[in-house]
């Protein structure tokens, strides 16, 4: 059974690597395209005012390394430092904070999300508390980033800020948009539509630039296995015909293709 990684592509590698050592025949195909911001002056803003925070969520490792990539000379981070995930937890210690610092759910217990996050840290979030949101903006809305972090994100979490009486601001460190598929890319998106490839999906948004890059295609044969319930919904909603769901973990997700019919 051939699989197809639709991870992007910094983050595809180690997974590729695993699963080849486990015998299995991997591709890959990135879904997402990730741009830098063409203005860096909402970042350094978001720099200079760090202080001022209790806590910095980051919602994935690409908001960090992007969001470090400007980070001014000399330039302390003080605040406490929130990820939903290793991969995210790992690249803060590769931009030098103390693993004391960070607060990630615990990986034994397989669920990396903002519900996962909100459980480990809600409790802190009193009135008058400070957080930070590191994220994503689309590329289609470049011209207005701040405006799009305040649309999208990571909103249940914002959410749940504000509802604590706590308050909530955004920082936009990178840009996403539709990757260019060159025609292998779209032979491969027509081959493992119908025969027989497990497409493996950790993102919503991978899934709807799938539907935007190939509008005309047909999902009904299709095979998917998504990382949390949110993507296998989205799977659903584009026509993939069989869709399985793991928790998110390297080793959960090769249990789950190795237990599939």
């Amino acid at each position: 059974m051939r699989l197809l990684l639709t991870r992007a592509q910094a983050q595809a590698q180690p997974w590729t690597q695993a699963l080849r050592e486990r015998g299995h025949a991997v591709q890959e195909l990135a879904l997402i395209a990730i741009h830098p911001v063409p203005d860096p002056q909402p970042v350094l803003r978001a720099w200079q005012a760090l202080h001022t925070y209790d806590a910095v969520m980051f919602v994935s490792a690409s908001a960090i390394d992007h969001f470090f990539a400007l980070r001014p000379a000399g330039t302390p981070f003080t605040a406490r430092a929130w990820v939903t995930g290793p991969g995210s937890a790992a690249a803060l210690l590769r931009c030098g904070l103390d693993p004391q610092q960070v607060d990630v759910p615990d990986a034994a217990q397989g669920q990396f999300d903002s519900e996962a996050l909100w459980l480990l840290v809600g409790s802190r979030v009193v009135p008058g508390y400070r957080v930070l949101v590191v994220r994503g903006g689309s590329l289609a809305d470049a011209d207005h980033p701040e405006g799009d972090a305040q649309g999208a994100g990571r909103d249940w979490f914002a959410q749940q800020v504000r509802a604590a009486d706590a308050n909530v601001d955004f920082a936009v460190a990178y840009l996403r948009g539709l990757p260019v598929l060159d025609d292998s890319a779209r032979t491969l998106v027509r081959e493992a539509a119908g025969d027989g490839t497990l497409w493996l999906f950790s993102s919503s948004e991978a899934i709807r630039n799938l539907g935007l890059l190939c509008p005309a295609q047909r999902w009904q044969d299709a095979r998917a296995l998504a990382t949390h319930p949110r993507i296998a919904q989205t799977a659903r909603a584009l026509g993939f015909g069989v869709v399985w769901e793991s928790r998110p973990t390297l080793a959960q997700v090769l249990a789950s293709i190795e237990s599939l019919p």
